[in-house]
């Protein structure tokens, strides 16, 4: 489909985030960035080059100071706390290099907990996981708690868990630091494999192998994005 005709599902328009420090330390500079539906975009940057404030600005966990945010159509500036909650359950999943997940619950159990505030109903829950979980490669090990897993298939899980919703988009930061090599493959297979079913995906990193995988790249350097050419 050409990306004309595509929705767009993240638009920045000249967004800056200011922290105020003494003096204040601007972390990003007038943001441009559109994302239209079906993209693998890879953010790529070094450590302090406002890469994971980028993240947070775009995964409502943090506010801009100026410009536009749009998220699949909505003006996020004009939220308030409760309404910025309720977007980033149901529009937004996340896939963080550290797994968050619970050593005390099964593999399902913890797929399940993502649904717990995008207000899907329960009835079929555990189903639903499952299918994830199916989606990952991982249904064999449903009962399984994390602590028996390797590095790699707790990814997936935490993977698993962010897809559930169906998400407008998949924001995964440095999802592949915690991994060895082999594994670190492995998920980037499988998002290759979402990105052909058509899931939008944001991968911030540092590592020019994870982010030549995408189908577009930008990077960021002291705050300021640019296009990078393939």
């Amino acid at each position: 489909m050409n990306a004309a005709m595509t929705a767009a599902v993240l638009e920045l328009s000249g967004v800056r985030r200011v922290f105020g420090t003494d003096p204040p330390v601007v972390a990003l500079h007038d943001v441009d960035l559109t994302v239209r539906s079906g993209d693998w975009l890879s953010i790529l940057g070094p450590s302090g080059s406002g890469k994971s404030t980028l993240l947070n600005v775009i995964g409502l966990l943090d506010r801009h100071d100026a410009g536009t945010y749009l998220l699949d159509g909505v003006d996020v500036s004009k939220l308030n706390d409760l309404a910025r909650a309720g977007l980033r359950a149901r529009h937004l999943g996340f896939v963080f290099q550290a797994f968050h997940l619970l050593a005390h619950r099964t593999v399902v159990d913890n797929v399940m907990l993502a649904e717990m505030y995008t207000g899907h109903p329960r009835k079929g829950r555990r189903r639903r996981a499952l299918d994830a979980l199916d989606r990952v490669g991982l249904a064999d090990r449903a009962g399984f708690v994390p602590t028996r897993l390797s590095g790699g298939q707790r990814q997936r899980v935490a993977i698993a868990r962010a897809v559930l919703g169906e998400p407008s988009v998949l924001l995964c930061d440095e999802p592949t630091g915690n991994l060895d090599t082999e594994s670190a493959a492995n998920i980037l297979d499988l998002f290759a494999d979402l990105a052909r079913d058509g899931m939008t995906l944001v991968v911030i990193s540092h590592d020019d192998d994870v982010a030549a995988r995408a189908s577009r790249q930008v990077r960021i350097v002291d705050g300021r994005l640019s296009e990078s050419s393939r």
